[in-house]
């Protein structure tokens, strides 16, 4: 597979792509103004304890209070020197979680029970935190005291006392080389797990890397014993150089930027933690945009739509709500050429492909159904959760499927750290204010002749003003003509309707004169 990286910005936004085969597969937007937090480390102060929610609001200097759940909570967590237990967070989620040797099938780990949230926490305390989760709707940042310093090719837990290896790179014998390496450089506190790119990496490397995060973790401990809170320790880096760091690896044939300065920050950036990528890095200098030129405006455009089109004539529509996202399979236009059965199945394996590539362009998260076309053949079932496991192997993200239901749905989790593409991108109807759905004219009409006759059942008046949206006001002159004259005879006085196109389509202004 050829994977390419597209980086284009300018002084109010940056936008980074990640190309499969020339098909876009994600999509990153940061805004100068809208800056995401995630990762960034402050020193806040307790500002609510909630034992009945197990949880605490925390002031971090950010304008809503941060929400910080009891199992984010460390057993010492006024103690710089350790915050105690650990969170997948900072760097990729889903590279950095201890795994157990392949050779060994290990027990999940048995916790115990968590303490109250007032058994660790008190409003006024003070305790440095990282967050995990940007604003999404309108809930707060959420945050960890089990603070994770990525690196290029490590994770530093200054906490905890781990080594891990990614469950990405899965040759057992390289596993071994990297938790031999990591064991070796264990002098101090702290853990470490190797991500994805330090694969294939030599032990100096991982020595510099150490040495780099753990001057880090000392410059924020120094930080916070000299600051008062709420006050912002360090801050992660940006979206260009987090996409040099977490997504431009050895694999990808390419890493387009289309700025000058952005171009020599990823250089200079590239030349101390990866070398050997630098020659990969190509300033565009074409005429036409960098993202129209390879296509990918049209799939941010595209990706704001509901319906998805595939090539077979079938399409799927994607629905979001705050907590949950239903995916739907139709076959459309494709009426297969024998089976029924084949029909579906061709359908259903055809939508996988373009399930998780929209799932990963839109960063869609939290629980999603995905509602296939009914099989009847088991057979064919656990072909496609074969095929869907396969798929979802693509995804940095971490996510867990469940097997397909009697009724073809499943169910997958996905880890979610920033709001979707599309609440990015976009702001609630303010007709629908975000439902997708609108008052018909009939039924507009009908609330109107209500009004109107509860506005004139007292027989006081000489005549009615009706003001109404244009739509409105074209029924009532073509098919809903009769409607006025009802309503004219019925109350007594003439109506005389006012055209606003200001207003909004379900809104209307009803005046009786004296």
């Amino acid at each position: 597979m050829q994977k390419e990286l597209l980086i284009s910005a300018n002084d109010r936004e940056t936008r980074v792509a990640v190309l499969e085969d020339g098909r876009v597969a994600e999509v990153q937007i940061e805004r100068r103004r809208q800056r995401g937090v995630v990762g960034n480390i402050y020193k806040g102060r307790v500002t609510r304890v909630l034992p009945g929610m197990q949880s605490a609001f925390v002031d971090i200097g950010l304008e809503k209070d941060a929400f910080l759940y009891v199992a984010d909570v460390g057993e010492e967590v006024e103690d710089f020197d350790r915050f105690g237990g650990m969170e997948e967070n900072g760097a990729e989620a889903d590279e950095t979680a201890p795994v157990a040797p392949a050779t060994v099938e290990a027990e999940p780990p048995v916790r115990p029970p968590l303490p109250s949230i007032d058994e660790l926490l008190r409003e006024g305390q003070e305790l440095v935190v990282q967050v995990t989760k940007d604003q999404i709707a309108h809930k707060g940042v959420r945050i960890t005291t089990h603070v994770t310093l990525p690196g290029r090719t490590l994770v530093y837990m200054p906490s905890i006392d781990h080594v891990g290896v990614s469950r990405r790179i899965e040759n057992e014998d390289e596993r071994v080389r990297l938790r031999d390496i990591l064991t070796s450089l264990r002098k101090g506190p702290g853990g470490f797990i190797v991500r994805t790119a330090g694969e294939g990496r030599a032990a100096d490397e991982f020595a510099a890397d150490k040495r780099y995060l753990a001057r880090l973790w000392e410059q924020i401990r120094k930080r916070a014993e000299r600051s008062g809170a709420p006050a912002l320790l360090h801050r992660d880096l940006d979206l260009t150089l987090r996409a040099a760091r977490d997504i431009f690896a050895q694999e990808f044939s390419v890493l387009w930027v289309d700025d000058d300065e952005e171009y020599r920050r990823i250089v200079e950036f590239l030349d101390q933690v990866q070398p050997n990528l630098v020659a990969k890095v190509k300033l565009y200098r074409k005429s036409s945009p960098l993202f129209e030129e390879l296509g990918v405006e049209q799939e941010i455009e595209n990706a704001l739509k509901s319906k998805v089109w595939l090539k077979s004539g079938g399409y799927i529509v994607i629905n979001q709500t705050e907590a949950l996202v239903a995916i739907d399979v139709n076959t459309g236009k494709y009426i297969g050429k024998k089976r029924l059965e084949d029909t579906v199945l061709r359908t259903n394996m055809e939508a996988i492909q373009e399930i998780v590539r929209q799932i990963r362009l839109r960063d869609l998260g939290g629980l999603l159904v995905v509602d296939f076309i009914d099989m009847e053949e088991e057979e064919h079932r656990q072909e496609l959760v074969t095929a869907l496991e396969t798929e979802l192997k693509k995804d940095r993200s971490k996510n867990r499927m469940l097997p397909v239901s009697e009724f073809g749905l499943v169910e997958i989790t996905r880890k979610r750290q920033r709001q979707s593409l599309e609440r990015a991108l976009t702001m609630p109807c303010p007709y629908c204010s975000g439902s997708g759905r609108i008052k018909s004219v009939p039924t507009i009409l009908l609330e109107i002749r209500r009004e109107i006759l509860k506005r004139t059942a007292s027989g006081e008046g000489h005549a009615l003003f009706l003001r109404v949206h244009p739509e409105i006001s074209r029924a009532l002159s073509s098919d809903e003509r009769h409607l006025i004259e009802d309503l004219q005879e019925h109350v007594g006085m003439p109506i005389h309707v006012q055209v606003d196109e200001h207003l909004h389509h379900e809104g209307y202004d009803v005046v009786v004169e004296a």
